[in-house]
């Protein structure tokens, strides 16, 4: 099996440990916006914005340092094992702290105490698996992976249609049940989900003697506080949007943004199932021969299908929003859509061109980027969103990224150079934009969206026909 081919197989499965979930929860967000005021849907976000900000300190930076020195190091095993021990300990600590000062941080936070401490809950048992969940990735089980992660959002589901749906459909009477606070329901569903997973990979914390190396520890630190950094400022890009909008236009005006935002979660899937596959895949090819020829192919056939998705989306938009937010009182931040969907387009690239500062061990580079990023994000939002409301923080978003993809370009090829075809990438991305812009003044006529697409695809089989012919025959 070809070295391209075997990435495509593995960012398959992977991905389905993120698409299917991802999916799931497309189910979940009319099931929600049908059931939730405005301003609760808002509740929701903010929930996950501080999940997104304490996952991020909580492992600060050890997934990725995991898979750096797990495939160059002689004893493996005390590698996972010193992150195991290293995160278990910090965790424990944090949970210890945090409880004994809930109801402060939870004022601090501006989170209901009673939400606030499922966060914490949910928080530790997400971080105890990191682990686990790194050593499945590392060594080649994709499949276990995906199996663990669809238990997860299988069992968030159903409790979720238990709560939203099945309670007041059936009349079903609760003591513990409380139909004027349904959104506390979504965050227990999630705590109980989390509990099954932590159940499912504690064999994995018997996996090895339990040894902890001071040395290799302070690699993983060195090489990690860098990308902790850079996590913080990704999920400042990521959410600043969602926690401002609140305080400077109101909690319905970023319940409607939040949950128009989910729609251009389709990228978001795409963009984290190829982060999946390609993380370990590059790490682990780094020393072959055509080495950067194969980073310059993928990143081509990512652009290729990150475009595609783009111009699909934006075709069907219409149809979209129908079936994933049918509560009309949310499309007042439809326009958000076709920005945010480019930016994420944007951040994915970048992330494909980052690798040049992790091969490198140049990771406080990307510290620098998502840095550049966050302050973007911040004075774009808080300069505009007075003068031209919520949509400021969908073209905040779409300059942030787009900034940051050209810097590390531009630094990448200074300090690891990849051979990427420029002229295609850029020609593939600039039909994509065109046609879809197309697609926006059709007044939602689908036979011609529909042509602009097979066109698109047209382009790309003409274009790229030889290659596809060459993969699907190794």
């Amino acid at each position: 099996m070809s070295t391209l081919k075997r990435f495509f197989k593995d960012t398959i499965i992977y991905g389905l440990a993120t698409v299917l979930p991802r999916l799931m929860n497309f189910i979940l967000v009319p099931l929600h916006t049908g059931n939730l005021a405005l301003s609760n849907y808002s509740d929701n976000t903010t929930f996950y914005i501080y999940a997104a900000f304490f996952n991020v300190l909580l492992t600060y930076g050890m997934e990725t340092s995991f898979f750096r020195f797990y495939n160059s190091h002689k004893e493996k095993l005390k590698v996972f094992s010193t992150v195991l021990i290293s995160l278990s300990i910090t965790t424990i600590v944090f949970l210890g702290v945090v409880l004994f000062f809930n109801n402060e941080i939870a004022s601090f936070v501006n989170l209901d105490i009673e939400y606030f401490n499922l966060l914490i809950g949910v928080l530790a048992l997400d971080t105890l698996v990191v682990a686990p969940f790194a050593y499945l990735r590392a060594t080649g089980r994709p499949i276990k992976f995906t199996a663990i992660k669809l238990s997860n959002i299988v069992v968030y589901v159903i409790l979720n249609y238990f709560f939203f749906w099945a309670v007041p459909k059936f009349n079903l009477q609760f003591s513990f049940y409380d139909k004027e606070d349904l959104v506390k329901y979504i965050f227990i569903s999630n705590l109980v989900a989390s509990m099954v997973t932590f159940l499912l990979l504690i064999p994995y914390f018997f996996k090895s003697k339990l040894q902890f190396s001071k040395t290799i520890f302070k690699q993983l630190i060195n090489y990690g506080w860098p990308i902790m950094i850079a996590g913080l400022a990704y999920v400042i890009n990521e959410s600043f949007d969602k926690w401002i909008l609140p305080r400077e236009l109101g909690k319905d005006i970023n319940g409607a943004y939040s949950a128009c935002y989910k729609i251009a979660v389709f990228m978001t899937i795409f963009i984290q199932a190829f982060r999946l596959g390609a993380e370990p895949f590059f790490f682990n090819h780094a020393k072959e021969k055509n080495a950067t020829k194969t980073y310059a192919d993928i990143m081509k056939y990512f652009v290729i299908c990150g475009s595609i998705m783009l111009l699909v989306i934006i075709a069907f938009l219409d149809v979209i929003k129908e079936q994933l937010v049918p509560n009309e009182a949310y499309w007042i931040a439809i326009d958000i859509v076709p920005i945010v969907l480019l930016a994420n387009l944007c951040l994915g690239i970048y992330f494909n061109l980052g690798i040049w500062y992790k091969l490198t061990d140049k990771t406080r580079y990307g510290m620098y980027l998502s840095i550049v990023g966050a302050v973007i994000t911040i004075a774009f939002n808080l300069i505009m969103i007075p003068k031209i409301g919520f949509i400021a923080s969908a073209w905040a978003t779409l300059l942030a990224y787009g900034i940051m993809m050209l810097l590390s370009y531009y630094l990448g090829q200074k300090h690891y150079p990849v051979p990427y075809n420029i002229k295609a990438i850029l020609g593939y991305l600039g039909v994509a934009i065109i046609l879809s812009i197309l697609a926006l003044y059709t007044n939602g006529n689908y036979y011609i969206n529909t042509a602009l697409v097979l066109l698109f695809l047209g382009i790309v089989f003409f274009s790229e026909k030889n290659k596809i012919k060459q993969l699907l025959k190794q």
